[in-house]
């Protein structure tokens, strides 16, 4: 799906987009500021940037350290939401109704609702991208393959929590929404000349209608280089020890890594100090902030020790996923014949289309598929309803929903092995 000679923003046919076209926006972070702000936005035409720039890597929360915002005829706006959030309501309701543009908007939304914002419309160049088959789909890419423009990048990953914010972060933050508009102008061409537009329509829609996704069951288990923990009781050292740095984090709001890493949790919990002193000379714990929370390690290896047989961890991880899929095979053989089929039809409609097979049909869809397959007669009209139950959009369906029921239809128990290469991640995790 790659394009040849696609520019991106070190070639020297792009022109370098250094700083905003009007400047840096000052930082607007009091209720006067907003709510002229908000008259302007209101003022303004078309679409509206935004984007915001969080703290991941340093705070706990996944809060908006700072929104940018732009609007034709409105002009650019950066607004430091950590003072007086309350004073916000005059931009709210400024946002709500028009177009917001985003990139990659899954991961700017989830902030911009816990502030109350509401978003409407939605179109998310990210996406778009995608849908394009795009080889690059970040910000900087796109904005040289379709503007000519080199962005300026370098501080996503910084801490946004600090104040002041330097100057060069600022400048950085405001070119995030300078050409949003504009890109979203040529994605949407591009759209409409691959006959793509509708499914982008159905996608940034259904983006906004669904559900928060469900918090994950036994996130401990996520903790780096955990398979390396053998016993049932170390593992449910690795439990109490990421609780209760996971409680510290949040406490204290800061990122759950920089209170302790995973591999001091899972040496620890390996190593099992009952003291002090033994828990200081492991790796990491001697320094003098892990000596001062010495007595919350060892609290915490304590009650793994003495928890009862019953209670300790399985060794497997729990929850009602399903199994990778190169074990299927053994586990299901019908549902592996099943897979066997459906992947290479889905392969050969997503290279027809241009467009990653995880974007024609979601990877957790396509493996409850396989392993449930169709109760009852298997015809394109079943096929498509329970594409349509499981969330698949109208464009997914129409494009799939033939070939799946072929496929599934002359699938036979035992009909061969499956590698696992569509979606082999379990999907319990």
């Amino acid at each position: 799906m790659n394009t040849p000679g696609e520019p991106t923003p070190d070639d020297p046919e792009v022109e370098p987009l250094l700083t905003p076209a009007d400047g840096v926006p000052p930082v607007l972070s009091t209720a006067e500021e907003f709510a002229d702000a908000a008259d302007a936005l209101a003022a303004g035409e078309g679409p509206i940037a935004v984007d915001t720039e969080r703290a991941s890597g340093y705070r706990y929360s996944q809060r908006a350290y700072l929104i940018q915002i732009k609007r034709r005829g409105a002009g650019s706006f950066l607004l430091d939401p950590i003072a007086d959030p309350d004073a916000l309501a005059p931009v709210i309701e400024a946002l709500r109704g028009p177009e917001w543009v985003l990139h990659a908007a899954d991961q700017d939304l989830p902030c911009l609702r816990e502030l109350g914002f509401v978003c409407v419309e939605l179109y998310d160049t990210e996406l778009a991208g995608r849908l394009l088959g795009l080889s690059k789909v970040n910000l900087a890419a796109m904005v040289a393959q379709f503007l000519g423009l080199g962005l300026v990048k370098g501080h996503g990953a910084a801490d946004w929590s600090r104040r002041p914010l330097p100057d060069d972060w600022l400048n950085y933050a405001a070119l995030d929404v300078e050409v949003l508009v504009e890109l979203r102008d040529a994605m949407d061409a591009a759209l409409v000349e691959a006959g793509k537009d509708r499914w982008a329509r159905e996608e940034f829609a259904y983006i906004l209608s669904r559900p928060p996704a469900p918090p994950r069951t036994d996130r401990w288990r996520k903790t780096s280089n955990i398979h390396t923990v053998k016993s049932a009781r170390a593992l449910a050292a690795v439990r109490e020890l990421w609780t209760a740095r996971e409680q510290l984090a949040e406490r204290r709001d800061i990122a759950p890594g920089r209170v302790l890493p995973d591999a001091a949790i899972v040496n620890a919990a390996t190593a099992d100090p009952k003291t002090s002193a033994e828990l200081t000379r492991l790796p990491v714990f001697g320094g003098p902030r892990q000596r001062r929370q010495a007595g919350i390690w060892l609290n915490a290896l304590k009650r793994a020790r003495e928890l009862p047989e019953s209670e300790l961890p399985s060794k497997k991880t729990g929850g009602s996923g399903l199994p990778p899929v190169n074990r299927w095979e053994q586990r299901n053989p019908e549902a592996a014949a099943r897979m066997q089929r459906i992947r290479p039809a889905l392969k050969e409609i997503a290279e027809e289309n241009n467009l990653p097979v995880e974007n024609l049909l979601a990877p957790d869809l396509v493996r409850q598929l396989a392993w449930d397959g169709i109760s009852g007669p298997v015809t394109v009209e079943a096929v498509d309803a329970h594409l349509a139950a499981a969330g698949a959009r109208s464009w997914q369906r129409s494009l799939t929903a033939e070939a799946l029921a072929e496929a599934l239809d002359g699938a036979t128990e035992g009909a061969g092995t499956t590698d696992g290469t569509y979606g082999a991640t379990d999907s319990s995790e």
